[in-house]
């Protein structure tokens, strides 16, 4: 197995075995009477990118589109939904390697990103193109590469891929304090 790895040892989280429908999740801000980001507002300089808690962001297939995900990926967690630091350096961290994923291992020349929330939850989706599954493999200490769905199971309370006619959805859920 793998020696020490930088505070992960003991981080073993319970996994239900049923799946999560998608139907239960909701897009926070899609409502009616919730006001879209303003100029100037929590998300202000993303604006390029789009709001990947109300749609799909589709970014190119380039190892630079990882710090774009990072960058929203915190905003979100951080300025919309208030989450801890603790939990964003989590999530971004896994988005980044999600990403990194997609970005390497399926050919395709663009992936999407989307967020979501429900109570005590929050759930981040890769969408690729592609319908090759990712693979969890053993990691040893002196690996070099190998290791970001290693983090995902370890980090995430979930995670999984769920097949499309066209592509796949990788995606991992964490659970939240609400308030």
């Amino acid at each position: 197995m793998m020696g020490d790895m930088a505070g992960l040892e003991g981080m073993e989280q319970p996994r239900p075995e049923s799946g999560t429908a998608a139907g239960r999740w909701e897009t926070p801000g899609a409502g009616a009477d919730t006001p879209a980001p303003v100029a100037g507002g929590p998300l202000s300089g993303l604006d390029l990118a789009g709001e990947p808690t109300l749609d799909e962001v589709r970014l190119p297939s380039r190892p630079q589109s990882a710090r774009i995900a990072r960058r929203l990926t915190g905003c979100v967690l951080l300025k919309q939904w208030s989450l801890s630091p603790q939990l964003a350096e989590q999530a971004v961290l896994l988005v980044s390697e999600l990403v990194g994923n997609a970005v390497r291992h399926t050919g395709a020349r663009c992936f999407g990103l989307r967020m979501l929330r429900r109570r005590g939850w929050i759930r981040i989706e890769v969408r690729d193109p592609s319908r090759g599954l990712p693979c969890l493999m053993p990691v040893h200490e002196m690996d070099t590469s190998g290791r970001g769905l290693f983090l995902v199971d370890k980090l995430s309370d979930r995670w999984g891929v769920d097949l499309l006619p066209r592509g796949k959805t990788t995606w991992f859920e964490m659970r939240v304090g609400d308030r």
